[in-house]
């Protein structure tokens, strides 16, 4: 096996439009068009959810790349169209049509895609594996970094990560979450999201929770990026966690 190359820890929040941020994190009077230009120089990454929604045009990304600062980066959500078919390897052409969307308008910016199935989609080997035969490792001489989010208990099999090691498909660590906690380094880099932040802890997590955060990123870093993300929970504490945890990370 290769060696595994050390890398950075990004932190952040998922979306950056999200009215009880207002006066919270975000300062009061700041309008809402300077927003992700507020966030992006607080936190070192976002992952990007309108994009699950429906496809976006490639000035939107082109606009998103120009408001951040080098170094940012964001991941990006894949379309529920394609992640929430019934069956998945028959999605080529929506895989296909969301990569040429824009995306790569992001750049050096354009971190990992996160594909989200479905709670109620079960693990089959084959599925599985024609689905992430699916997802190109580059587009137009640019590497792509692919990341899958189960939330079926079926898939905490060994069977599963062996199919995403095969393809160099990152699984996405649910954590402090009701979905299947599944660690597995399967790819070059890492992909969290927490979600156990509480709305009486004025930094999202009481210190010790986060310090144990902090830990586990300090140990998956030694062998690639990590991305990690404060995700629902008490969605109004998500950016004070990813603040206080950055702060921690020194």
């Amino acid at each position: 096996m290769a060696t595994r190359k050390a890398g950075k820890i990004f932190v952040g929040v998922g979306g950056w439009n999200f009215a009880p941020w207002r006066g919270s994190f975000y300062p009061k009077g700041l309008t809402q068009s300077r927003e992700l230009h507020y966030a992006s120089r607080e936190l070192t990454s976002i992952e990007i959810n309108s994009t699950f929604y429906g496809l976006q045009k490639p000035a939107t990304f082109k606009k998103w790349h120009d408001e951040t600062p080098d170094g940012f980066v964001f991941s990006v959500k894949a379309p529920r169209f394609v992640t929430q078919r019934k069956r998945l390897a028959e999605g080529a052409s929506s895989v296909t049509r969301f990569l040429e969307s824009g995306v790569l308008r992001l750049g050096a910016k354009l971190g990992p895609i996160n594909w989200q199935l479905a709670p109620t989609k079960v693990f089959d080997t084959e599925e599985i594996a024609e689905f992430l035969a699916l997802l190109p490792r580059k587009v137009d001489g640019r590497t792509l970094r692919h990341a899958l989010e189960v939330r079926h208990a079926s898939f905490d099999c060994e069977e599963f990560i062996a199919l995403a090691r095969e393809h160099q498909v990152a699984v996405v660590e649910a954590g402090d979450s009701e979905y299947p906690h599944i660690q597995a380094r399967t790819a070059p880099f890492s992909y969290l999201r927490v979600m156990g932040t509480k709305a009486n802890a004025p930094k999202g997590y009481a210190p010790a929770a986060l310090a144990r955060w902090r830990e586990h990123a300090q140990t998956l870093v030694r062998d690639g990026d990590v991305f990690l993300y404060f995700i629902s929970g008490a969605k109004e504490r998500n950016p004070q966690a990813a603040r206080a945890l950055l702060a921690s990370l020194g």
